[in-house]
């Protein structure tokens, strides 16, 4: 299903669909696996007339997944940020010897 399918029933008559972020980005954008792509998707819902209705409808349809109204969604609840792929580091990673030279460097 569409975002304009799920819009339209609510969709404000002086909104043209073809305007609207979803409709013109596409689909690929706001259901995409990897967090910079999300993040940019919900940078795209930010100026959009039917942000409010759109996540209104995300929560009370429960979406599993995806960008609805600017918000990240997984398993039918907004989250702030989709994590990558993979565990996350146990341990902090050492800085890189070049790095910490050119601190060096800077501070005498």
């Amino acid at each position: 299903m569409e975002a304009l399918e799920l819009l339209s029933p609510v969709l404000d008559p002086t909104v043209d669909p073809a305007s609207l972020p979803c409709v013109s980005a596409g689909p690929e954008l706001f259901f995409s696996e990897l967090p910079a792509e999300l993040e940019a998707a919900k940078l795209l819902c930010r100026p959009c007339p039917m942000r409010a209705v759109c996540l209104a409808g995300a929560v009370e349809r429960q979406e599993p997944w995806g960008v609805w109204g600017g918000e990240v969604f997984h398993l039918g609840e907004p989250i702030p940020f989709k994590r990558p792929r993979g565990r996350p580091r146990k341990l902090q990673v050492a800085p890189v010897p070049a790095v910490i030279a050119d601190q060096e460097a800077k501070a005498s």
